[in-house]
């Protein structure tokens, strides 16, 4: 049966007038009343309303109710069940997912004979549906608006149905004027009464029509019921490429209209709205003309250039609205409904100019927010460093990623092909303070580790030496001395961190380094001035002094030694180790590149970090000022990070030539991801203490969890190409690894070991066993062309060819790689991967000293993994702190339908 409407339209229309859309009178049941969307917004509506939904549905929640705060809504299985518990509706709102809009729609025509309007909220329901829908609500006199809407609104009558128009307080926008507004965009339709209120106008109706390929209510219905309401003076309509509903309608009434998406026109695919791509006529441009014919202007509305005509005007920017609308009326005599109640200027209630001098007209200052915002801003301008989300981490990081595509990792934005080229000092500092560390930092950074590497007279000496006696690997002798490095041995160094940051953080220093800041303002009360002081037990330690001496012969600046220095007393050198901290972290604390928590424990790490490097040297290297012959004065005073872990592996302090290689070491393998082992066995360890209680997560422990998750398959990371690289070049002469004219047949020394490797291979598949991998050779992510490569191991290579370097190592596994396919062992010319490159590094450092005796082939595996340990822990204390900043107590274990049993 058809449903006769309003008389002329070729289609049912039941509402006449805006005036009708949305009254106190409507009663409203909301499908999927419970769900995320609906929870939110529903109870706000109904409020502003005074109480409009009578129920709502959520199948096998019946029974529930939704509280609002004007009551409680009750909710049931279905429409069925609400109708028979004597609550009668004539509008339905629609939460459903798009896959469920049919059927609910239907269940409320099907339902209910008193059913006069539908809303629906959801998007993108497919064309066949939305059809369907439309046939329904024809055949049975029902207007329908939407899909993909936010549903309508009434300002005279403070009336909402459906979804957010108006925000979270619906009665600061919606404010009782003269214009209606019909918008293909939900959220611009707040927006735009927003704006028209700077202006003075106030609103009558508000329609959301949503942008789905199928708008159920449309412009031509907005026009007949706008020019049938006496309210409404004028109109603004907001509109989208895509139909034709907009084309030939007759406007009675002054309308303003806004089009947008010129850029859509260059699209193949639809983007946000589901119908917003035009087809063949229906572009911005055509809509734009449209309009332009209809109210008889020649152009497009600008501030510039404001043409407008009694009956309207065409914008492309929202900001425009109020002014041509007020341009428009004033040809037909009528102003704004009250008072303007502002204006649309940029008012920025943050500013950040990063330090640049920017010309007036781009440098604004910040204005007053009003309340609560100025409350909160204040209260965010008053807290110290960044404060990150808590988030599930479990397989995760915020520190480092890889690229998919080359397998190179990024610890805080810096590729380690970037960072192979750093100093050393820039390479540890980043993960702590999320930048390179300038020559400044460095140069202190230097002091602070370098004070902590001789462990003369420590407990930590003794247990590293037993664990490296009773014959264990690099990482447990590493992690016998961390687990010393307790919370307790770091109580007063961090007691000190924190102290000077409360002290300096409302006080105006922006840059750590600045000595000529004026801290005379700053009062240290006596129990904190005694935290910085050395006591009568520390009275034998040469360090303070020593560090100072140092600090000032590199000519490093610090505003918070000077400060301490101002205290009148001999500083503790975990008040020193403090104040190199807090320098360091100051920069990127003040810009909230890292929270306090980062700052606070960052002495922590520096400490661990001299501590682990210490315990690779053996105890009888460690004397009462000096450290392998070393005296304290020059190690404090010129050495660097580079030098001391060149030192703790060969024993003696490297030139620049045999330094860079260690450098570019350490910088590639800071990290390999959050899901190398290396990296959960550190994340995990945090995970296990809670890092949403930071104070009981232990730095040292989860560095434990690190170097307790490496080993010779992990950990050599270049342990096994050494083994490999020795038992290739045993019995030659070569005596220079750096030396092109070396006399070697790499060539041939290449293919015999691929002969012998293929000949392996059909052995091991004839006898059904393994082969044995080539350590260096391969990897699964580069492989598929003719000729692979390793992007790492490119990096380094074309690096060392610009510099003039040769390795003969290096060359030798290029020759490899090929004569492997050339004899038929592989299939392809496999890539040297970034493993090969280094245990060929390494052993070219190392070469000589092992061909002198001065180091055995074990000291050479063992000096391969303690630089890959040297490398990880810089990664690895990203990994913690980042974890530490951002991760949830959460549990790790596998899910028991993932474990299986291996007979």
């Amino acid at each position: 049966m058809y449903h006769k409407g309003i008389e002329g339209f070729p289609y049912f229309l039941g509402l006449r007038s805006l005036a009708d859309i949305a009254t106190r009178d409507d009663r409203v049941c909301v499908l999927n009343i419970l769900g995320g969307e609906s929870r939110t917004v529903t109870p706000t509506s109904h409020a502003f309303s005074g109480g409009n939904v009578v129920f709502g549905t959520s199948p096998g929640r019946g029974g529930q109710v939704l509280k609002t705060p004007v009551g409680d809504i009750p909710v049931f299985n279905n429409v069925r069940e609400g109708l028979d518990a004597g609550h009668a509706f004539d509008t339905g709102v629609v939460y459903l997912p798009p896959s469920g809009v049919r059927d609910g729609v239907a269940e409320l025509v099907r339902v209910n004979p008193g059913l006069r309007k539908i809303v629906i909220i959801t998007e993108k329901i497919s064309v066949h549906d939305a059809r369907e829908i439309r046939a329904m609500a024809q055949a049975n006199g029902i207007d329908i608006i939407g899909g993909n809407c936010l549903g309508v609104a009434d300002s005279w009558n403070r009336v909402r149905i459906g979804g957010a128009l108006g925000g979270d307080k619906p009665e600061e926008s919606l404010l009782k004027g003269s214009v209606a507004i019909f918008s293909n965009s939900g959220g611009f339709t707040t927006t735009i009464a927003q704006y028209l209120g700077t202006a003075g106008w106030g609103t009558t109706t508000l329609v959301s029509s949503g942008k789905d390929v199928y708008i159920h209510y449309a412009a031509p219905d907005f026009a007949h019921a706008f020019g049938n309401d006496d309210r409404s003076k004028a109109a603004v309509l907001y509109a989208e490429p895509g139909g034709y509903y907009e084309q030939g309608i007759d406007w009675t009434k002054p309308v303003v209209a806004c089009v947008v998406g010129r850029w859509k026109s260059k699209l193949t695919r639809a983007v946000g709205h589901a119908g917003a791509m035009a087809g063949t006529g229906d572009s911005a441009e055509d809509k734009e003309r449209w309009f332009m014919e209809a109210f008889g202007v020649t152009g497009l509305f600008t501030p510039e250039n404001p043409v407008v005509s009694a009956k309207g005007a065409v914008v492309t920017n929202i900001a425009d609205i109020p002014a041509a609308l007020t341009a428009v009326m004033a040809l037909n005599g009528a102003a704004p409904d009250f008072a303007p109640r502002g204006d649309l200027a940029l008012k920025p209630w943050l500013a950040n100019d990063q330090g640049l001098r920017l010309p007036p007209e781009l440098a604004m200052p910040a204005v007053t927010a009003p309340e609560p915002y100025a409350g909160q801003i204040a209260a965010l301008g008053a807290q110290v460093g960044a404060v990150v989300a808590r988030q599930n981490m479990k397989d995760k990081s915020g520190a480092s990623v890889m690229d998919p595509k080359t397998q190179v990792t990024s610890v805080h934005g810096h590729s380690v092909l970037d960072l192979a080229l750093e100093p050393l000092e820039a390479t540890f500092a980043l993960p702590l303070v999320h930048e390179i560390a300038t020559e400044n930092d460095r140069a202190i950074l230097d002091v602070a580790v370098a004070a902590e590497v001789n462990l003369v007279g420590d407990p930590i000496l003794i247990a590293a030496d037993a664990a490296r006696e009773a014959g264990n690997a690099p990482n447990a002798v590493m992690a016998t001395a961390a687990a010393i490095v307790g919370p307790k041995r770091v109580e007063r160094a961090l007691g000190c961190t924190r102290a000077l940051i409360g002290l300096f953080a409302h006080s105006g220093l922006r840059d750590g380094r600045d000595e000529e800041f004026d801290a005379s303002g700053i009062v240290c009360d006596d129990a904190t001035r005694a935290l910085f002081l050395a006591t009568e037990a520390e009275a034998a330690d040469p360090r303070p002094e020593a560090m100072l001496a140092a600090i000032a012969a590199r000519g490093g600046r610090s505003a918070f030694l000077k400060f301490l220095g101002g205290l009148g007393g001999r500083l503790s050198r975990d008040a020193i180790l403090a104040a190199i901290a807090t320098t360091i972290a100051w920069g990127p604390l003040m810009r909230k590149r890292i929270s306090r928590l980062t700052a606070e424990t960052l002495p922590w790490y520096l400490r661990l970090y001299g501590v682990m490097v210490g315990a690779t040297i053996p105890g009888e290297h460690h004397r009462p000022g000096s450290l392998w012959g070393i005296p304290r004065d020059e190690r404090f005073g010129q050495w660097t990070m580079a030098d001391l872990c060149f030192l703790a592996m060969t024993g003696k302090k490297p030139t620049p030539e045999e330094a860079l290689p260690l450098q570019m070491l350490v910088g590639l393998l800071i990290s390999n991801g959050p899901g190398s082992i290396s990296a959960q066995g550190a994340k995990g360890a945090v995970s296990a203490d809670g890092p949403q209680t930071p104070t009981r997560v232990q730095i040292n422990k989860a560095m434990v969890g690190f170097l307790t998750h490496t080993g010779y398959s992990h950990g050599g990371n270049g342990f096994e190409g050494m083994a490999f690289l020795l038992e290739q070049f045993k019995g030659t002469r070569l005596t220079d690894p750096s030396d092109p004219a070396h006399g070697l047949d790499l060539k041939a020394m290449a293919t015999a070991f691929a002969r012998t490797y293929r000949r392996e291979k059909a052995q091991a598949k004839e006898l059904g066993t393994e082969v044995r991998a080539l350590p260096g050779v391969h990897h699964p992510v580069f492989k598929g062309k003719p000729v692979n490569h390793d992007p790492r191991e490119r990096f380094i290579a074309e690096f060392m060819a610009r510099q003039g370097k040769y390795n003969v190592f290096h060359a030798f596994y290029r020759e490899l790689v090929q004569a492997l396919h050339n004899q038929g062992a592989s299939p392809y010319v496999f890539c040297v991967n970034v493993d090969a490159v280094i245990a060929a590094l390494l052993l070219a450092l190392l070469w000589k000293d092992f061909k002198s005796g001065t180091l055995t082939e074990r000291d050479l595996e063992t000096a391969a993994f303690t630089v890959f340990l040297y490398g990880r822990m810089i990664g690895a204390a990203a990994e913690i702190d980042d974890h530490l900043n951002r991760g949830r107590n959460m549990d790790t274990r596998t899910p028991p339908a993932a474990c299986g049993f291996v007979v």
